[in-house]
């Protein structure tokens, strides 16, 4: 039997399974292919058939990988929003950290999993992100006092849109986010003046 390497058994089996969807992330990012399980236990360290108690077949693996990219990209948009300091600062988090994430190529991974996931999974879990994601901007919005706050929160990530094209494209991240914060934070600092 393989030594524990955590506290107990349970911290453990979560280590080991964060390191397999780990890795196939990695493989996917490098190939735009699904790994097998094969290597993504080679590349992990274990006995692929250690791999079997986490994961039944390449499709369940890279159905987990889906279940665990989307929510771990709203989940870091809301950490550095909840960070910021005022309403005006949570819209311009809430762009730098999209792009800050589009940089690293988590964006880049989603496209990939569009295209070999089978089914509308990877649709249904980006429609869910985009919904979640798109929360807390409103509630900034309205605090703000936007009038046209629905409109407000698509123009925004109209502009998110624009840089994640940009930087996918070779633009550095700096550069994007210099001029997305130029038309922005004028705009965020009005609206928090006027706020009530």
């Amino acid at each position: 039997m393989p030594r524990i390497q955590a506290p107990t058994v349970a911290e453990h089996r979560a280590a080991q399974r964060r390191a397999l969807l780990d890795v196939a992330r990695e493989i996917l990012a490098e190939t735009g292919r699904p790994p097998t399980l094969a290597r993504v236990a080679e590349r992990a360290g274990l006995a692929r058939s250690s791999l079997y108690q986490y994961f039944r077949s390449s499709g369940d693996l890279l159905n987990a990988v889906v279940e665990d990219v989307f929510p771990r990209w709203s989940a870091r948009v809301a950490a550095a929003m909840d960070a910021a300091a005022t309403p005006a600062d949570r819209v311009l988090a809430y762009v730098l950290t999209n792009f800050e994430l589009i940089a690293e190529g988590e964006h880049a991974l989603a496209t990939v999993l569009a295209e070999v996931v089978p089914g509308d999974t990877v649709a249904e879990q980006t429609r869910a992100m985009h919904a979640q994601l798109l929360e807390p901007l409103v509630e900034t919005l309205r605090l703000l006092g936007v009038p046209a706050v629905p409109e407000t929160a698509e123009m925004i990530n109209a502009i998110v849109f624009t840089g994640s094209r940009l930087i996918e494209s070779g633009t550095d991240l700096h550069t994007v986010w210099e001029s997305a914060r130029g038309l922005l934070e004028p705009f965020v600092r009005a609206s928090e003046q006027t706020t009530p």
